[in-house]
Order: C-alpha cells, then sequence, then structure tokens
C-alpha cells in the first residue's frame, strides 16, 4: 500500500494547479513534494502527471487517483469532525462512589446542574461509606472524606476543599454533663 501522505500531497499539487501553488499553500518546498509524487509514481507503477518546467498536467489515470484521493481526504476530514464532536461534549456512564454523608448533602445540591449541563452523562451512583477498589471494581470516580490525601501512586486525586469540625453542647448538656477539659 502507498504512503497516504503521498496521496495526499498528489491531490494538493492538483488541487492548487502546480507544484509552486502547492508550496505557497502547504509550507513543503517543492522539491520534497517532486520527489514524494515520484515515489508514488513508482509506487503506484503509472505515470500520474505530464511535467516539465514550463507545462503541468494530470494523466488520464492521474485524474482517476485524484478522484479517489479527494474521497479519501473527505473521509479523513470527516472522521475527524466525529472525533471532535463526540470529544467536544462528555457522554457515556460515569460510575461514582460516594459516602452516605456526602451524597446527602452535597450531592443532592449539585448534580441537578451538573446533569442540565452534561445531558448525556449518565451516573451510576454507589452510596456507600466501604472503601471500594476503582479498578478492580470499575468505579470511575471515588469522593471521599480523609483528614489527608492517601499516599496512592497509581490513583490521581484531588483535594476539592476542607470542612471545618466542630464540637458543640447545648448549655443545658453542658450544665448537666459538665464542660470537658
Amino acid at each position: 500500500m502507498q504512503d497516504l501522505n503521498d496521496l495526499y500531497y498528489f491531490a494538493m499539487v492538483v488541487d492548487h494547479g502546480g507544484f509552486a501553488a502547492a508550496e505557497r499553500a502547504l509550507g513543503i518546498p517543492k522539491s520534497r513534494l517532486s520527489r514524494r509524487i515520484s515515489q508514488l509514481e513508482t509506487d503506484m507503477g503509472v505515470r500520474l502527471l505530464q511535467r516539465s518546467t514550463r507545462r503541468f498536467a494530470v494523466t488520464d489515470v492521474g485524474m482517476s487517483v485524484h478522484r479517489h484521493a479527494q474521497t479519501m481526504l473527505a473521509e479523513a476530514q470527516a472522521a475527524r469532525e466525529v472525533v471532535d464532536r463526540l470529544s467536544a461534549e462528555p457522554r457515556g456512564v460515569v460510575r461514582v462512589s460516594v459516602p452516605v454523608e456526602v451524597a446527602q448533602t452535597q450531592l443532592a445540591k449539585i448534580l441537578p446542574a451538573f446533569l442540565d449541563q452534561y445531558p448525556k452523562v449518565r451516573l451510576q451512583l454507589h452510596v456507600s461509606n466501604r472503601r471500594v477498589d476503582l479498578i478492580n471494581e470499575g468505579y470511575d470516580v471515588a469522593l471521599r472524606v480523609r483528614s489527608k490525601l492517601d499516599d496512592d501512586g497509581s490513583l490521581v486525586m484531588r483535594s476539592f476543599g476542607q470542612i471545618r469540625q466542630l464540637m458543640v453542647a447545648s448549655p443545658q448538656y453542658l450544665a448537666r454533663a459538665g464542660r470537658p477539659s
């Protein structure tokens, strides 16, 4: 199979009407373009272009190859657009493990906005205080409350914030039980 880049160069030379115009459009030296198209002709065993110092013409076989090269380039562009479109908008199932307290107090506040912003994402929530093995149990994300980040080099961890914990007691309780020392 020939080098697909050579087909691209050939199509660009034909589309731009010659080597000099293709050189200006692509920023690739004429000598390199000429060499690559000569290699393509050798690989195919046909003459695609009739060229001299003053004249440039596409052969009949070259016209056929050019049509196929244009189709190939259009399909490559379409494939790129599909990838860009699918990459631009998050989609699919995201498996999330979250502690009970976080699910009850935090997720209820943020999930509606998240799902509105990303309608093609489906969440599978596992609400439990059990520590899960993300990889072996197939989770994409685990939210955890910890006093410090675990030192696990195999996972990416981020701190989303800090929570200040306070111990409080009512005056009635303190009157009955006494103040801690």
